[in-house]
């Protein structure tokens, strides 16, 4: 992450932001990739505008889609339009009240296609501006066809369907069934094996089983995770229910149970007690935080645009790079995703159902979700990934150097069928943050379990006017 360009885009975002959120001017901005919920750069990207239409306007949070479809342009010389990209980090919230009022204002500036992802995708698959969406059917896709013949993840397709009139309008093109990612030293020093299989066994299923694990692991001087963030989301995504229910906030007992686990994991020292997306918690991916920590709780995303990068190397031996592997986790969960809309006024719904469609939903060699699996979207040893088809997942290699030459794809595919958006609600992002904080002040010491729930209702109450059951 560079912090530098970082603080830099953000200050010229609140420069135009006194335009009122309209479309930044044209630049060339490099970005960094990533697909994650914690970009912290924030840009306007642009290409040089084309004459007369012959222009698509994509709003979104990193530079991934866009780069997708200059590929696309690379690969079709026929296809005749350049990309105007705003890029606005989700940093500080800043992302959806920008693209709330392009979408509303409409014009030349509006979005032709925009980018949602899973902490607030509901609001604009199903929620107050879901109305904005095109149907993919309206964009010229076939949506029965290619779904089945692509086998795409259920839940991508449940959190991309629009109840009011049930017709697709987003699609992701990654899956993020997650999976338990742990260091192989570790685990040979505390259990004399590093075999994902027995591995699995240890830290679960269930979260006794893996506090079991993580004494063993504090025994040997070791941390099972570096901070609650860490099992937040493998609570949050595996939860029966979601934050509203009938229109009231509702705590799932799994999801207050993770005052408990929290606080376990602060009393027990089984954590270095960072906060996730933070320079400690990326230190513990280097192994150079105040203890080893053995693991992760993640989807290949974490893999290829956190843990990586955060390893200190490139290749086996150099910092912690090489030295990890995958299995299975105590609960079954997903984190994040991104899924792919088209705005309903655009006059370019033909040129953007051919760049939706390739991202989506076709499985050819050339496809993007075929590149993006195997790692050749910029050329052979490029970023492998799992995506939402499972038909190019079936004959994808994920075999990487970084998990010590294990194929990622035989824990991850699997873990696609714990999935499950049916627990999501508009108002995630929101909500989350607030629970969160209030988790961090009960384990802190600063005020009760009691006190922590409450404050978070009420919160809630003041924040987002919804009342608790």
């Amino acid at each position: 992450m560079k912090k530098t360009i970082a603080i830099i885009l953000s200050l010229l975002l609140a420069l135009t932001a006194l335009a009122a959120c309209a479309p930044a001017a044209t630049t060339e901005t490099a970005t960094e990739a990533t697909t994650t919920e914690a970009t912290t750069e924030t840009a306007a990207a642009t290409e040089p505008a084309a004459e007369g239409d012959k222009v698509i306007n994509i709003y979104t949070f990193t530079d991934e889609v866009p780069k997708m479809l200059e590929k696309y342009i690379e690969m079709h010389p026929d296809f005749g339009y350049t990309i105007n990209a705003t890029i606005i980090a989700t940093t500080d919230g800043l992302y959806q009240p920008a693209l709330d009022q392009a979408l509303a204002a409409g014009g030349d500036d509006a979005p032709d296609m925009y980018c949602c992802e899973s902490a607030f995708v509901l609001k604009y698959t199903q929620g107050d501006m879901a109305s904005y969406a095109a149907t993919y059917a309206d964009l010229g896709i076939d949506v029965a066809t290619e779904t089945a013949a692509a086998d795409i993840a259920q839940y991508t397709i449940d959190i991309g369907t629009r109840p009011s009139d049930g017709a697709l309008v987003g699609l992701g093109y990654q899956a993020t069934g997650s999976a338990f990612i742990y260091r192989r030293s570790l685990a040979i020093d505390t259990w004399g094996t590093d075999d994902p299989t027995v591995i699995a066994d240890k830290i679960g299923p269930g979260w006794d089983k893996f506090f079991a694990a993580a004494a063993e692991l504090k025994a040997k001087g070791y941390g099972i995770v570096s901070g609650d963030g860490d099992i937040w989301h493998a609570v949050e995504n595996s939860s029966p229910t979601g934050w509203i229910v009938d229109g009231k906030l509702n705590i799932d007992p799994a999801r207050e149970a993770f005052l408990d686990l929290s606080m376990q994991l602060k009393e027990n020292g089984y954590s270095n007690d960072t906060k996730d997306w933070t320079d400690a918690w990326y230190a513990d991916m280097q192994g150079i935080g105040a203890q080893p920590i053995f693991g992760f709780f993640g989807p290949a995303w974490l893999i290829n645009y956190v843990m990586a990068g955060n390893s200190g190397g490139t290749q086996a031996g150099e910092g912690t790079y090489g030295d990890w592997a995958v299995c299975n986790p105590p609960i079954g969960f997903f984190w994040g995703g991104t899924w792919v809309l088209a705005n309903k006024d655009t006059d370019k719904a033909e040129a953007v159902g051919q760049l939706i469609d390739w991202i989506t939903l076709q499985t050819g060699e050339d496809s993007l979700q075929y590149m993006w699996a195997n790692g050749t979207l910029n050329g052979e040893g490029g970023t492998k990934d799992t995506v939402a088809s499972g038909t190019v997942m079936a004959k994808s290699d994920g075999t990487l150097a970084f998990l010590g030459g294990q194929n990622m794809f035989d824990v991850f595919v699997p873990a696609n069928q714990y999935a499950n958006g049916k627990n999501l609600t508009q108002y995630d992002e929101t909500i989350n943050n607030i629970w969160r904080d209030e988790v961090r002040q009960y384990t802190a010491g600063n005020i009760t379990r009691d006190e922590a729930i409450a404050a978070f209702k009420q919160s809630v109450l003041d924040t987002l006017g919804i009342e608790s059951n």
